[in-house]
């Protein structure tokens, strides 16, 4: 790289509509070039800069896209992203789209802006950033790879459980770090175990580092996958394709390994019942703790289809694979009692305890299927905990597919919400594009926790998604995730996709969330990037004392 400056570029991609459709494809790429001249896609190649469409008079939304993007300096601190606004089907439109940023990174979008305002600026495919800046976007912009794994190369202990405290420190590419676990060989812990002289004895161990490698698929045919622990078991919960999405079954073990053991038993909970109004779309059910009791929260439809959002609570002391340990559902309704939609359907409700108030979280649709469907949306609204199938406010609307990615070839998607939270924040991810095909992609919405969260200025939408098919080898349309921790206390995430980029078979996976320098929630890392298999071995000098 120069010493002095690096050069980067924007472009967008030629459409291919078997594998990257115009919503992807007119969106801002970025490049960089290395040292030989050669000019090395961020990002994986895939868009990072998505055009925000249009509401239309019906409330439909008009996908946009851009072209002939450019770079430029706006001020000494500034750089400005443009791109003419495009149509689906290529079609010009007036205007240009501008995004403002300092790093490369994070980006501010300023929507429409005419040609004769650009015209100010000196606008061009390339731009020479500082070093320091360049690098940085380009780590950011790279896949994340564990780069050294670091042990004490010798320790003194009285007791061969002490060797439990003893874990290895992995530092990755981008500057951040994770501390792992060191599974030590029984065989060499026995050598630990034999009498040693007063003054002390010394040996070898060997180690594996402990890293999660959950080969994809784990479970053809199912979706909305959502892993819980629960009074020392683990559990398994989904929207079950394999039977048309009807009843909810739960799969319960001591490991979240022998949830996905083959012939692992499947409970039913909740069957098909038309007297209850039980009949279709059994949909993305989610355990959670609400108010110190649990309950499953899905969507289901009586005989004429229409999904509407539900609670089902827990009996106190019972069994969660035993049917009749659980309550009859009941719908979530609005403040004053009348259902929480009439006009449309809900679904993918989730649940969110944040310091500042405990909130429900859900997607919402009306005339799907139609011309004059606007897409699912995602909205929010306040709940007191102890009786959380009522709203304790109305419904705010939060977010809608209005970018590409979101909307890709009538795909209009915004669902499946679930959030984590970590050092004060909220991090809401949901999904968008196609649910059961490669373009299906999670997106992140975040807020600050003390912050009133069904106030729509609270929370900062990205602009890119954080989990594509672009993302893990053999992974496409991952989406509709949620999260669990470990017991080794790392954040996982759940969540479905395809197995090929024509495959519509949903199935699910699971990875590490990794962290990153700064803090914020890194989604794409594959197990060999987590930690390489060459990298897991590690050897210790143990000098033991009585």
């Amino acid at each position: 790289m120069n010493q002095q400056n690096i050069v980067f570029s924007v472009y967008t991609r030629a459409v291919d509509p078997e594998a990257y459709p115009a919503g992807l494809a007119a969106a801002v790429h970025f490049a960089y070039e290395d040292p030989q001249g050669n000019a090395v896609p961020l990002n994986g190649n895939y868009g990072i800069l998505f055009a925000v469409g249009e509401i239309n008079r019906d409330d439909t939304i008009l996908p946009i896209g851009v072209t002939k993007p450019r770079i430029f300096s706006m001020d000494k601190e500034t750089i400005g992203i443009c791109g003419r606004r495009i149509l689906e089907d290529g079609t010009l439109m007036d205007g240009y789209f501008l995004w403002k940023t300092r790093d490369l990174i994070h980006f501010e979008s300023h929507g429409y802006i005419t040609g004769e305002e650009l015209e100010r600026w000196d606008l061009n495919t390339q731009l020479a950033v500082p070093q320091n800046l360049g690098e940085a976007a380009i780590h950011y912009w790279s896949p994340i790879k564990a780069k050294k794994v670091t042990l004490p190369k010798s320790v003194e202990i009285h007791a061969p459980e002490e060797l439990e405290q003893i874990s290895a420190t992995v530092s990755y590419s981008d500057g951040s770090k994770a501390v792992k676990k060191v599974d030590w060989d029984p065989e060499d812990l026995k050598k630990l175990s034999l009498p040693v002289p007063e003054n002390g004895g010394t040996c070898e161990v060997r180690g594996m580092i402990r890293r999660p490698d959950f080969s994809f698929p784990l479970a053809k045919g199912y979706g909305d996958p959502v892993i819980f622990f629960w009074e020392g078991k683990w559990y398994y919960i989904s929207t079950n394709d394999n039977l048309d999405d009807i009843g909810l079954y739960v799969r319960e073990g001591d490991t979240v390994e022998s949830l996905f053991e083959e012939g692992v038993t499947e409970h039913l909970i909740l069957p098909f019942d038309p007297e209850r109004g039980l009949e279709q779309t059994f949909w993305a059910p989610e355990f959670h703790v609400i108010g110190g009791e649990l309950y499953i929260l899905f969507a289901v439809s009586g005989p004429v289809w229409g999904p509407q959002c539900q609670v089902m609570r827990f009996k106190k002391g019972g069994s969660i694979i035993r049917e009749s340990d659980w309550e009859d559902p009941i719908s979530v309704v609005r403040t004053d009692g009348s259902p929480l939609a009439t006009d449309g359907i809900t679904l993918d409700m989730t649940y969110i305890p944040a310091k500042s108030g405990s909130y429900m979280v859900w997607s919402y649709r009306r005339n799907i299927g139609t011309p004059l469907d606007t897409g699912s949306m995602l909205c929010i609204a306040r709940v007191d905990e102890k009786k959380p199938w009522q709203l304790t406010s109305d419904p705010v609307l939060l977010s809608r597919p209005m970018l590409g990615w979101e909307n890709v070839e009538g795909t209009i998607n915004n669902e499946g919400p679930y959030a984590f939270q970590k050092d004060g924040k909220v991090y809401l991810t949901y999904s968008g594009g196609s649910a059961n095909a490669y373009t299906y992609a999670v997106g992140l919405l975040t807020a600050d926790s003390g912050d009133n969260l069904t106030d729509p200025a609270s929370w900062n939408k990205s602009i890119t998604p954080v989990l594509t098919f672009y993302s893990v080898e053999g992974v496409y349309g991952p989406g509709h995730n949620s999260f669990y921790t470990n017991e080794q206390g790392e954040l996982m995430i759940a969540y479905h996709g395809e197995t090929g980029l024509k495959e519509t078979l949903r199935c699910d996976g699971i990875r590490r969330v990794h962290f990153r320098k700064d803090g914020t929630p890194y989604f794409q890392m594959a197990a060999q990037e987590d930690l390489p298999e060459e990298k897991r071995e590690v050897r210790l000098t143990v000098t033991m004392y009585r």
